[in-house]
């Protein structure tokens, strides 16, 4: 598979696309004023615990507090005698005014604050170093049962020359047939940088910054640049020269990869990035064979629907059906990268009578989602026709970092007819006649609403002579169709 990296840089804004096939399957946007906060450690300080959640609110400095589960504090785990693993309680852990030095494992989405965590970690291209813990993982990416015990032992064997059997190490993909040499220089950064980490400790205060992740640039460098990646190119020649001396320190092998792009036109107009970024915005997503799917994104979760549209097939029925649904599992696992789509989403394929075209239709699916770098979960197809699958969420969807709720619907999607603004107007006069005493009205609305009356000159006389108040209508451009004033006069 052809694969490359393509970083656009501007002074207020960096994004990151990678492009699979000449076909855009990824953007991340990081924008100056709003940058993650992932990895990101904090001193924070505890303002309330809350015994019946097993959680409390920590305060890190941002506006709202953020969240630190029970189960996400270091030392939370006691193994009894017999084994048996029990969790303390929150109130065992933390109290209200304490510091207490946390990582963020998710940004803050819509109205939630970020998610904590005081298992602290500290990553670098090949390992996740875990201090405290003594634990050796390795990456369920890396599925040769052979190279996992390798990089095992290799790790093992570095812990021991270091005395350092009492901290860990998440073994990631990228380690996958390197030499221990490199893994070797992959511990003694990570020991350096911890040693950093640690004299930064000493001097925080509640609220302070204490390690921050590396800029977008660097951190696609270090964690997406794999095997696969044929080529990285940026725009901004600063931003090449940098990479290139990030490189040339942390990841050599990968430098010959990296170009500068010179050009003049836009680097994503070359590739169709900017067509695509605005195709993903939209709820609708044409498929090559004529059918589409049907993108509801909401706060709890995100739904699929697919359907035939104008695909009527060349066999049966059944046929046409299965390749349709076939198309669509490609088409939403490349989408729900592209929008970054996370937390709980379910699938509405068009319903399958045989068995084998479901089977073939999850193993679509199954091996599409092989190339998420998220992690997900995938059910198979429910009673009622439905694939239930969830996909790690850490930081907000293309449509959450590039737009903002509409302030004409507010986020619903439609807005009450006209003619129903004006049976609402109706009753509004109706109940302020009944309840003070009125010699007239002024109705205030909107030019489509007034036009509405307008049309209707019967059923507004009608309105007068029942309620025996003179009327006025008054239109307001300013206003909204939802958006009306009966006033007293």
């Amino acid at each position: 598979m052809s694969e490359e990296i393509l970083i656009n840089v501007t002074p207020q804004e960096t994004r990151v696309a990678t492009v699979e096939n000449g076909m855009l399957t990824e953007v991340c946007v990081e924008r100056r004023t709003k940058t993650t906060l992932v990895g990101n450690i904090f001193m924070g300080k505890v303002v309330r615990v809350l015994p019946g959640m097993e959680a409390a609110f920590v305060d890190i400095g941002l506006e709202r507090a953020a969240f630190l589960h029970a189960s996400d504090i270091a030392g939370a785990i006691q193994l009894s005698e017999t084994g048996e693993r029990t969790q303390k309680h929150i109130r065992e852990l933390l109290r209200e005014d304490q510091n207490v030095l946390v990582q963020v494992v998710k940004n803050p989405l819509g109205s939630k604050g970020a998610r904590l965590t005081s298992n602290l970690t500290a990553p670098s291209r090949f390992l996740v170093y875990m201090p405290g813990d003594p634990t050796i993982g390795v990456s369920a990416k890396i599925e040769d049962e052979q190279e996992r015990e390798r990089l095992k032992e290799i790790v093992r064997e570095i812990q021991s020359e270091h005395e350092d059997g009492e901290n860990g190490y998440i073994i990631r993909t990228a380690a996958e047939g390197v030499d221990a040499e490199a893994i070797r220089g992959d511990v003694k950064f990570l020991k350096k940088l911890w040693r950093a980490i640690e004299q930064a400790i000493v001097d925080a205060k509640p609220g302070d910054l204490v390690f921050a992740d590396l800029p977008l640039v660097n951190r696609t460098l270090r964690d997406l640049v794999g095997l696969s990646v044929e080529r990285v190119r940026i725009d901004s020649r600063e931003c090449f020269q940098s990479a290139c001396q990030f490189t040339e320190k942390y990841l050599p092998e990968i430098k010959p990869r990296i170009e500068h792009y010179p050009g003049e036109r836009p680097i994503f107009d070359i590739y169709g990035i900017e067509d695509e970024i605005q195709k993903a915005l939209g709820r609708r997503v044409q498929l090559k064979s004529g059918g589409h799917l049907v993108f509801d994104q909401t706060e709890s979760m995100t739904t699929v629907d697919v359907n035939t549209g104008a695909f009527v097939g060349h066999r049966n029925l059944e046929e046409t059906i299965f390749k349709t649904n076939l198309e669509a599992a490609q088409a939403i696992c490349r989408q729900l990268r592209l929008r970054n789509l996370g937390g709980i989403i379910i699938i509405d394929y068009i319903d399958m009578s045989v068995d084998e075209h479901k089977r073939q239709v999850m193993r679509a699916m199954e091996k599409a989602l092989d190339r998420d770098h998220a992690k997900t979960q995938v059910c198979e197809v429910s009673s009622l026709g439905l694939v239930e699958m969830t996909r790690k969420r850490t930081r907000e969807s293309l449509e959450q970092t590039l737009c903002s709720e509409c302030p004409t619907c507010s986020g619903r999607g439609f807005l009450r007819t006209a003619e129903t603004v004006g049976y609402e107007i109706s009753r509004e006069i109706i109940r302020q006649v009944r309840q003070f005493d009125v010699k007239s009205l002024t109705v205030v609305a909107a030019p489509e609403v007034i036009e509405l009356f307008d049309e209707q000159p019967d059923y507004f006389a009608e309105l007068e002579t029942f309620v025996e108040v003179p009327i006025r209508l008054q239109a307001e451009s300013m206003y909204i169709r939802d958006q009306y004033d009966v006033v007293i006069v």
